[in-house]
C-alpha cells in the first residue's frame, strides 16, 4: 500500500464532536518525545481523549482501525474514531498498511485457528488461510501479563521461534529491537499454550521499526 501523506498546520475553534457510540480504545502511541502527553509508548487511547502538548513535543498516534498515522508537533489533540482534530499544532498525516481492526487476538479466533491447522511438524501442505496479515515482517507483540509464546512458518521448514515476554507493562516484545525479522510471504503461527493462531506476512513487508499499527500482534487473555 502506498502511503499517502501531506502537512496541516491547524488553529482555529472549530468544535469536534465523537460519537458517544466510540468506546474501547482507537489507537496506539508509537512514538511520544518530551512529557506534556501524559502517555507514554504503547499506551493506547479512547475516543473523547485530549492530549496538550507543549510547543517543543510530539506525538506519533496509529489509529488502529483507519490505518491513520499521524505524528504532531504541540498543541491540543482531541482523539477521534479514525483520526484527531488538532487545535494549534502541526500534524503530518499518513495512511498506512495495516489489517485494520485485526490486531487483537482472541480465545475466539485461537478456537477458529484450531480447526485449520494440523498438528504435526511443518511445512503444512496446503498452508491453512491466515487470519490476519502482518504489513511489517519485524513484529511487536503484546501480551497481557507476559510469558512464552512460540511463533514458527507453516508454509516452510526451519523457522521457528520462541519469544519470552516480560509481566511487567507494556509486556510487549518487538523483534526489530535484536534486528529479527520473519520471511516476507510466509505463513506462520502463534503457539501460546494450547492456543493457536495464523497469519501472513505480507510479501511486501520490510524488516525494522516500519509503522506498529502495520506489524502488531496484541494477545487478549487467553487463559
Amino acid at each position: 500500500m502506498t502511503a499517502i501523506s501531506y502537512v496541516a498546520l491547524i488553529g482555529g475553534t472549530l468544535a469536534f464532536a465523537v460519537p458517544a457510540a466510540a468506546q474501547g480504545p482507537v489507537a496506539v502511541v508509537e512514538e511520544v518525545t518530551g512529557h506534556s502527553a501524559g502517555v507514554g509508548f504503547m499506551d493506547y487511547v479512547d475516543a473523547g481523549k485530549v492530549i496538550r502538548l507543549a510547543p517543543q513535543d510530539s506525538i506519533v498516534l496509529g489509529y488502529m482501525k483507519s490505518c491513520v498515522r499521524e505524528k504532531i508537533s504541540g498543541g491540543t489533540i482531541t482523539v477521534g474514531v479514525d483520526k484527531s482534530d488538532v487545535q494549534s499544532g502541526q500534524v503530518e498525516r499518513s495512511t498506512v498498511a495495516c489489517d485494520a481492526g485485526k490486531m487483537l487476538l482472541t480465545v475466539q479466533q485461537a478456537d477458529q485457528a484450531a480447526g485449520l491447522v494440523l498438528r504435526g511438524r511443518p511445512p503444512i501442505k496446503p498452508a491453512p488461510k491466515p487470519q490476519f496479515t502482518l504489513y511489517g515482517a519485524s513484529p511487536i507483540v503484546e501480551m497481557k501479563g507476559g510469558g512464552t509464546l512460540i511463533i514458527e512458518r507453516l508454509d516452510a521448514a526451519g523457522d521457528r521461534q520462541v519469544v519470552k515476554i516480560a509481566k511487567k507493562p507494556p509486556a510487549t516484545f518487538d523483534f526489530a529491537d535484536g534486528g529479527k525479522a520473519l520471511v516476507a510471504g510466509g505463513v506462520y503461527r502463534i503457539i501460546v499454550g494450547t492456543h493457536q493462531f495464523v497469519f501472513q506476512v505480507d510479501p511486501g513487508a520490510k524488516a525494522g521499526r516500519t509503522p506498529i499499527v502495520g506489524r502488531m500482534l496484541r494477545l487478549d487473555s487467553l487463559s
